[in-house]
């Protein structure tokens, strides 16, 4: 056994080289373990074991520095500085985040969860390095078709005239979170194929060394390239060729399927606590969307699986153009899907909430500016959304509702969003987004609301003095509160459900002022410059006092969305105290 004996990175370079396959099965087996107790990103870690063992064994880390980029294979890395007990013992399973992190070692020099990042936050370092004097290596890895980002083609761009020591690892696994996409990818499969000797070379035309590399899960091979690159005087390149999911038959064989994902029996690869239903709403919609209008075509950004799309149906609707899948490019997204618009198609382009903050400028500029009648879709929005800091939705609304021309719905149950997707892909007035929720639920009544009419809210229930603004997904919450509520203090309270979150609807709130003196606002996603905010500076120069609720602006990570929120006063208790505090009820 060697991996028991790493406690420091310096006990790596105590092996002898012939022996580092071993220590690579041992890292292979703790990450194989800890990943089917807990999940995560299974298939990108796999896939770079012997390469994080060959970076240990020949650089100095923390004194050269490393970034991974997207960073969700980072825990081979993990497991060989110092923080091998996090995969090893489950009550320490917690102790490491799934990114690199700064704060749990000197190791991680990021804390990083997005793509095409890691050449240029590399260049900035080496640059650091300059000024400083230093003599350190910078080395960048880059992988999962985080090619495709543009950040990572200005990082090439810059580092072709950057005349110092730069090592780009590119970690070519011929796939991304689905597949690749791009005539990028296939110049890969050139240079694969030709064990790196096309003379049509990305990488050379931007006056970068390059140097292929085919066996990347050849730990002893790889040590020998990492050692001719150590020190060098100059930008290169290193494009090795690696088997995502290596070591699982199963992960290797459905590359997609196993990027990430719950618990598994190491066995067969099931899940354990059985597999999760799939609530197929929005795919049904946007199915529905391209077998009724031949002039509609769907998008996303890297992340088929969110959409529902997967396999043959994926297939078909691509082969005939009606379904792109850009990579991760989601800049590239949203300005395709306004060009579609602009010419008269119908664009639907649904992404996470906290990827989509990648194009604002697109959203903002190329979409919004020209207001072209583009739907986006808005996945995991909020504190039901991802609960990673490096993947939060926690701004989606300060997002989206403050663009001009842009509409932003937000539906409180599965009947709202049916429709409003529905108004939104036959209107041709503006850009419209949809704030999916993360779970759907039934409203089990008929919806006939008409969404051309702008910013009008919805009552949900009627009752006086008090009144309760709930944003979209903290609706069937706030009824849960209000009736915890309305037994303890016997009160009658009314519920809106604002509906448009790019406006107010300001007949119902002054109506709403004439017989209620409290107004308090709920939503899960941050308070700072979110929609209660807005309420309350409607409210401003009245009597009404209104109270806003959301989450603290903070980086929150690993959290429980129901328990966050009650942190931050959306809970029966909190509502009641405010109650008998405003109005001195004992």
């Amino acid at each position: 056994m060697y991996l028991e004996n790493i406690n420091d990175i310096s006990d790596i370079k105590k092996i002898k080289k012939e022996e580092l396959p071993q220590l690579a099965k041992e890292v292979r087996e703790a990450l194989i373990y800890k990943l089917s107790n807990t999940g995560g990103h299974v298939g990108s870690n796999l896939g770079v074991v012997e390469l994080s063992v060959a970076l240990h064994y020949v650089f100095e880390s923390p004194k050269d520095k490393i970034v991974w980029d997207v960073s969700h294979q980072c825990y081979p890395h993990k497991i060989l500085t110092g923080r091998k007990d996090a995969y090893s013992n489950p009550d320490k399973f917690k102790n490491v985040t799934g990114f690199t992190n700064p704060k749990e070692s000197e190791h991680d020099l990021f804390t990083i969860g997005h793509s095409s990042t890691s050449i240029s936050l590399a260049l900035g370092l080496a640059k650091g390095r300059d000024v400083f004097g230093g003599k350190e290596n910078i080395i960048a890895i880059i992988g999962d078709g985080a090619m495709s980002g543009g950040e990572a083609y200005e990082g090439l761009n810059y580092a072709g005239e950057y005349g110092k020591n730069l090592i780009i690892i590119l970690n070519d696994n011929e796939q991304s979170v689905a597949e690749n996409h791009g005539g990028l990818y296939k110049k890969l499969t050139a240079l694969r194929q030709t064990n790196g000797l096309c003379e049509d070379n990305l990488f050379k035309g931007l006056n970068l060394d390059y140097l292929y590399y085919e066996h990347g899960n050849d730990v002893i091979g790889l040590v020998d390239v990492l050692e001719k690159a150590k020190d060098i005087d100059h930008p290169l390149v290193i494009h090795i060729h690696t088997v995502k999911g290596k070591g699982l038959k199963y992960a290797e064989e459905d590359r997609e399927e196993w990027h990430s994902g719950a618990p598994f029996n190491i066995e067969d690869g099931v899940p354990k606590n059985g597999y999760p239903k799939y609530d197929t709403t929005v795919y049904d919609s946007l199915i529905n969307l391209l077998e009724t209008d031949d002039k509609s075509i769907v998008l996303t950004a890297g992340t088929p699986r969110a959409l529902g799309f997967v396999g043959q149906v994926r297939d078909e609707w691509e082969k005939i153009g009606r379904f792109i899948d850009v990579g991760i490019a989601e800049e590239n997204a949203m300005a395709i899907s306004s060009g579609i618009a602009r010419y008269g198609g119908n664009a639907v382009f649904g992404a996470y909430a906290p990827f989509l903050q990648r194009t604002y400028d697109q959203l903002s500029h190329d979409l919004c500016l020209n207001n072209n009648p583009a739907t986006i879709l808005v996945l995991m929005p909020g504190a039901y959304g991802m609960k990673s800091n490096t993947h939060l939705g926690l701004c989606d609304i300060q997002m989206f509702s403050h663009v001009p021309n842009l509409i932003y719905l937000s539906p409180a149950y599965r009947e709202e969003y049916i429709r409003m997707f529905d108004y939104a892909v036959k209107q041709k007035e503006h850009p419209i987004a949809i704030r999916v929720p993360n779970r759907f639920i039934n409203s089990g009544m008929e919806e006939v609301t008409d969404y051309s009419i702008l910013n009008k809210s919805k009552v949900v229930k009627e009752g006086k003095d008090v009144a309760i603004i709930a944003v979209g997904t903290l609706i069937p919450k706030a009824l849960e509160i209000i009736a915890e509520v309305e037994k303890k203090l016997n009160i009658a309270i009314t519920l809106i459900n604002p509906i448009y979150l790019t406006g107010v609807d300001e007949d119902l709130l002054n109506k709403t002022g004439e017989n209620h003196s409290l107004v308090v606002t709920l939503e899960d996603g941050e308070l700072d410059g979110g929609y209660g905010q807005r309420v309350a500076s409607f409210y401003g120069p009245s009597e009404v006092r209104v109270i806003n609720y959301g989450i603290s602006k903070h980086f929150h990570s690993d959290f429980n969305a129901d328990e966050l929120l009650a942190e931050n006063g959306i809970s029966a208790d909190n509502i009641i105290d405010v109650i008998r505090n405003t109005f001195l009820i004992d």
